[in-house]
């Protein structure tokens, strides 16, 4: 008997606990700072309250009728031969349809408004960041700043971001996830990302793909200045690092495991290093672009008789 209180007392203590705990937490999710963020959220909370209008009946009722019917209430109606109501199969069928329709509807048009290689309708100029996964960092090159950084970006709030995105390894997954969306990065391939910041702020980017022993340390810092001078301050003191990417035998240094690497800025990078880093793992020495059409690539690249399938991104 005082081992049943016991271990009743320790799991209100515990849901106590948990309760407490959850209550500090910060979902980045549910607090964007930009644009994709935010159409996300709408999305997510939607299908959230669509799948609670049966979710949360279903629970009550399992409640009531547990209660309503327990061995100590005498007056509940016994009926042992009831076995069929069209209301009943009306109500089971025809609601969960309903949103099931109302779900595929919503989830067939925000995928296609969200397309992640879709550009923003922006009157800013959008700003390029072509991103390169490592194991276990993040390579960032500014093609038009002429600048490269190891897990540190930087971009004007309210200023479309252009993320042209492929990996020196394994497969991996960039994400922002205050900015919204994630979209892989795999070696020979380029994918894009464009995102924007409503917000100045200091923003955690992760890899939400697990590539290996470092990967818990494969983290980055997005800051979003509140202006272009603060943005082009930033990149002056990159400018600065007495550090240049001028080859690849010094990116391939660059590129060799590491666990935890600190902020790095390189003043001057070799000119289209992020296409020779897809085309080193592609058979034929050209880089495939996975935001084109199926037939443009074939014929972009000439590999004629190649079945090659598009892998479609999405949000």
């Amino acid at each position: 008997m005082r081992l049943r209180k016991y271990n009743k007392s320790l799991g209100w203590l515990s849901l106590i606990t948990s309760a407490f705990l959850l209550s500090g937490c910060d979902s980045a999710l549910l607090d964007p700072k930009g644009q994709i963020g935010l159409e996300q959220r709408s999305l997510i909370l939607t299908a959230l309250g669509l799948m609670l209008i049966v979710v949360i009946p279903a629970i009550a009722m399992a409640i009531g009728f547990a209660w309503k019917y327990r061995a100590s209430n005498k007056d509940a109606k016994y009926s042992p031969n009831w076995s069929h109501s069209n209301k009943v199969e009306a109500v089971v069928w025809t609601i969960p349809i309903l949103i099931i329709i109302f779900l595929a509807v919503l989830t067939w048009k925000t995928t296609h408004a969200l397309e992640p290689s879709k550009p923003l309708t922006h009157e800013a100029k959008p700003v390029t960041i072509e991103v390169i996964a490592m194991d276990w960092k993040w390579f960032f090159i500014y093609p038009e700043q002429g600048i490269a950084t190891v897990n540190e970006i930087a971009f004007p709030a309210n200023t479309p971001v252009e993320f042209k995105i492929t990996s020196n390894s394994v497969m991996n997954s960039f994400f922002i996830p205050r900015l919204g969306s994630q979209i892989y990065a795999m070696a020979g391939m380029q994918t894009k990302l464009h995102l924007i910041a409503d917000e100045a702020g200091t923003y955690d980017g992760i890899s939400s793909n697990y590539s290996g022993k470092g990967f818990s340390g494969m983290k980055f810092k997005a800051i979003a200045t509140p202006d272009m001078d603060t943005f082009n301050q930033w990149v002056a003191k990159a400018k600065q690092s007495p550090n240049v990417m001028s080859d690849m035998a010094t990116y391939e240094k660059l590129a060799a495991p590491s666990e935890y690497n600190k902020v790095e800025y390189f003043s001057a990078v070799k000119p289209d290093l992020f296409k020779d880093v897809i085309d080193k793992f592609m058979g034929h020495g050209k880089s495939m672009d996975m935001t084109q059409p199926e037939g443009e690539q074939a014929s972009h690249e000439g590999m004629e008789g190649m079945d090659m399938s598009h892998a479609e991104t999405s949000h």
